[in-house]
């Protein structure tokens, strides 16, 4: 009997053995899947981006249907990938685009957020990769509007939440809700607003689009910065991306990108 006890006894430390080395060899796989781990991503070894996905050039879906491309899309995808990261978006209405972030459902916003004091208030902003001025447009030939003073009792289509959204309010419009960059141009073409105030380079690639369009700008801001946008407890991703950034200023992906969109780099 106590022969048997014995061999029993040496068959379960032995298996013990085996079930320690298994879970011993696979801890490395464990440890790859948490890749990012000290950045605090919503998912381990994944980017999660908000975006509208309806804001041509910088966030659309080719031929309407197609993949999610565009500029800023492509310089998420770059920084992830210089990360080490995989990247996954996620998209919503801009009006809800910093609730989510906020909620924790994504890690990041790419859409051309542009630095205010109000938003730095709130939030974390990588290095800008957009320079451009806002602009005023109407349809051709409207002479009553030729500065943002011009905007007062007049009628603006806007998302409320945008930074165009208070250029307008500032200037004295009345601001007309809309979801977004088509919605307000296809108003002010219908003539139910007077005017909408957008990024110069969605107004310009509009015109790219639809070279029959009788819009015109009829005044401009000094340039603006668009960049990333985090909360504030995201400081470690902060600075890697802001580190990714600057090796793809370097390396010109970033100028290569804008050239791809725009003819142009329109990082500075």
């Amino acid at each position: 009997m106590s022969r048997a006890r014995t061999i029993l006894g040496l068959a379960a430390a032995s298996a013990a053995v085996l079930a320690l080395a298994a879970c011993s060899s696979s801890a490395p796989e464990a440890s790859d899947d948490a890749a990012g781990d000290e950045f605090g991503l919503v998912k381990a070894g994944t980017l999660t981006v908000a975006t509208e996905g309806t804001y041509r050039p910088f966030t659309y879906h080719d031929e309407g249907s197609g993949d999610l491309v565009g500029y800023d899309v492509e310089i998420a995808e770059a920084v992830a990938d210089e990360l080490g990261l995989k990247v996954e978006f996620q998209e919503t209405q801009w009006d809800a685009i910093f609730a989510g972030l906020e909620s924790g459902r994504s890690d990041v916003i790419a859409n051309q957020v542009s630095i205010n004091p109000e938003r730095e208030e709130k939030y974390l902003f990588s290095s800008p990769y957009t320079v451009s001025p806002s602009v005023v447009v109407v349809n051709e030939g409207d002479t009553s509007i030729t500065s943002f003073d011009d905007l007062a009792g007049k009628t603006t289509a806007q998302s409320l939440t945008s930074n165009f959204y208070q250029l307008a309010v500032d200037a004295g419009a009345n601001v007309e809700s809309v979801e977004g960059w088509a919605q307000a141009v296809a108003l002010l073409e219908q003539g139910r607003v007077d005017a909408t105030v957008n990024d110069k380079l969605t107004y310009l690639d509009y015109l790219k689009q639809n070279p029959d369009a009788k819009l015109e700008v009829a005044a401009e801001t000094d340039p603006t910065q668009s960049a990333l946008a985090f909360t504030k407890d995201k400081t470690a991703l902060v600075k890697a991306v802001d580190e990714a950034l600057d090796t793809l200023r370097a390396d010109g992906t970033i100028a290569e990108i804008g050239e791809k969109y725009f003819g142009a780099d329109v990082s500075e």
